[in-house]
């Protein structure tokens, strides 16, 4: 974020006259330097080719593609699926509905409870993929993120153009599949970016597999019946 400071000049004269000016002057200008990059929260509320609707401190803000806002809040890419920001100098991708926090120091930890499937004994979650939602199923034995070429193609992934063809073995034997990498993957708040998967020739359109290339970058604790997941 770009700081600006206005500066004042006053005349000799006017500052003998009144020596308290100077004084009153120099106290405005922190009052506004201060005030006017104080951003509170930040929420993506509309997302086209382009362009972004944001919600800022409850101001609505229209911008382009590389259009800074009064706040300080800089478009840097958009589409139908999500948009790049940077605040304070740092990117981040978000989708629609998003909710950025810019008053913090530190990282703070993120944690997604998951409680176990009574009657398969698994444990689903509910998250995106590409910011477009998806039903997972966690996997701790599966190498990366797994789903079929049909599922493949809803997400919009162009496997075939942008995929490594490679083997893999599943429960029925050998199969064909692709290996690319997901520009980003969240369950609940967190949420990861290029995370590898495989799109597999042949696989049932059952929930897509959650293996340890999105998980091994996260703590993971687990009880009798809940995993925690957790991101520093």
């Amino acid at each position: 974020m770009d700081y600006k400071m206005s500066y004042f000049r006053v005349d000799p004269g006017m500052q003998a006259a009144c020596p308290k000016l100077s004084v009153l002057l120099v106290l405005l200008a922190s009052l506004f330097c201060t005030s006017a990059y104080a951003i509170g929260k930040i929420e993506v509320q509309g997302l086209f080719a382009n362009r972004a609707v944001l919600s800022i401190d409850g101001s609505m803000r229209m911008l382009k593609v590389g259009e800074v806002s009064p706040e300080g809040v800089r478009l840097i890419s958009a589409d139908s699926n999500a948009a790049i920001l940077e605040i304070d100098g740092a990117r981040k991708e978000y989708a629609l509905g998003n909710t950025v926090s810019t008053q913090f120091t530190e990282r703070t930890e993120r944690k997604e409870r998951l409680h176990r499937d009574p009657s398969s004994g698994m444990y689903f979650a509910r998250g995106r993929i590409n910011a477009q939602p998806v039903k997972f199923m966690v996997d701790t034995g599966a190498t990366s993120i797994a789903m079929s070429t049909s599922q493949a193609k809803q997400l919009g992934i162009r496997y075939e153009l942008i995929g490594s063809p490679t083997k893999v073995r599943t429960a029925s034997g050998n199969a064909d599949a692709y290996s690319v990498n997901l520009r980003t993957v969240s369950v609940g708040d967190i949420s990861q970016s290029n995370i590898e998967a495989l799109i597999v020739e042949g696989k049932p359109d059952g929930p897509i597999l959650l293996g340890m290339s999105f998980l091994g970058r996260l703590g993971v604790e687990q009880t009798r019946t809940v995993m925690t997941l957790i991101q520093k």
